[in-house]
């Protein structure tokens, strides 16, 4: 397994390679598909999480990715390592996926039981692999201040098991795919340990076609 370590505004000194072979020893054990592994420190003018550290695992199918800021590289480095290797263990012990066949959860309930888990507190999801996106931009809604950023990627019919792994790669808390089983826009999201959720989109001509 290949590692390159880059640099930006800062030197790499040889202990922190070191370290850095040392913690990502186990990754071929968790994903023995992985042949590269791209590091890249960065050091930002800013007050706090000036030491930014991103880890990006190339094999074959989706990358897996994690990062951290703190305002030493060192810390930063064992902080991404962690992430790394939870969303690596994530998968590799990863559950068989059951699908539940009770009411599906309108998006007022969803959107309810999120609240209430977040204290009231707004939760911004995190946002999809640059690398997909086709279109990236922001756009005003109508005469207030709100912006809204936009984004469309093409992705191949997957399943819901499929959906979830990916997810669990990136990290994030939802995922939007082309459920192959329904043949519907879907988005599958975490909701707590080997919890999930999954919303499809039932359009209006969907409902005519099974009525």
């Amino acid at each position: 397994m290949e590692i390159v370590v880059t640099g930006r505004h800062v030197q790499i000194p040889d202990r922190f390679r070191e370290q850095l072979d040392e913690r990502l020893a186990k990754v071929p054990s968790l994903a023995p598909k992985v042949h590269r592994v791209d590091v890249v420190v960065t050091h930002e003018k800013v007050a706090k999480g000036s030491e930014r550290v991103e880890i990006t695992c190339h094999a074959k199918g989706p990358v897996i990715r994690a990062e951290a800021s703190q305002d030493d590289k060192f810390a930063a480095l064992d902080a991404a390592v962690d992430k790394l290797m939870d969303r690596l263990r994530r998968v590799h012990d990863k559950r068989r996926v059951s699908r539940g066949r009770r009411l599906p959860e309108s998006v007022a309930q969803a959107t309810a039981r999120v609240d209430a888990s977040s204290n009231g507190s707004v939760v911004e999801p995190a946002e999809p692999p640059a690398e997909t996106s086709d279109l990236d931009r922001f756009g005003a809604v109508g005469n207030s201040p709100i912006e809204v950023r936009e984004k469309v990627h093409s992705a191949a019919p997957m399943t819901l098991e499929e959906a979830i792994n990916q997810m669990e790669l990136v990290g994030h808390d939802f995922f939007l795919f082309h459920d192959s089983e329904t043949d519907r826009p879907s988005v599958v999201y975490r909701r707590r340990g080997w919890s999930y959720g999954v919303l499809h989109l039932e359009t209006e001509t969907d409902i005519a076609a099974t009525g």
